[in-house]
């Protein structure tokens, strides 16, 4: 058990990043409180933050590793990539139109396949949703909003 700076609880040494230069090799404050000062640090600098991401992005073993990844993420699942040129050429020739985000009507959206066997069976969420929308599907929860037809 160790007690965190932060939120002054005793938690289990789990519930702690490891530390190798802290006395008991742990951090100081709990990982709830860590990721709770991540994410403020994060919005509160929001600006500085995106453009580092954006300038580390050109190092050229990011790219390779983007690459790599890409590969990967491709070959996993053919009917992905598939899916992906159907709705981009789709949307190109007019057969489908960009929609706002289901759950947030955020205009920046994109197509989720519920179905990689329907190409143009699509919902769409803006980026957070759509994250959210595959955590959801890991946790094996089904999509309650009712399907929305492509055309």
């Amino acid at each position: 058990m160790k007690t965190c700076f932060k939120c002054n609880l005793d938690k289990p040494l789990v519930d702690f990043y490891k530390h190798s230069e802290m006395a008991d090799g742990y951090l100081g404050k709990c990982k709830e409180c860590a990721k709770l000062d991540a994410n403020k640090h994060r919005n509160d600098n929001l600006e500085k933050i995106r453009a580092y991401d954006k300038e580390r992005s050109k190092n050229p073993e990011r790219q390779k590793l983007n690459v790599l990844t890409n590969k990967i993420w491709r070959s996993k699942d053919k009917r992905r990539v598939k899916c992906h040129n159907a709705v981009a050429r789709a949307i190109k020739s007019g057969t489908l139109t960009k929609k706002p985000c289901v759950k947030c009507d955020n205009k920046v959206s994109l197509a989720h396949h519920e179905d990689y066997d329907n190409p143009l069976d699509v919902i769409w969420f803006c980026e957070p949703c759509h994250k959210q929308r595959h955590k959801e599907i890991k946790k094996g929860l089904q999509y309650l909003q009712p399907k929305i037809t492509p055309f």
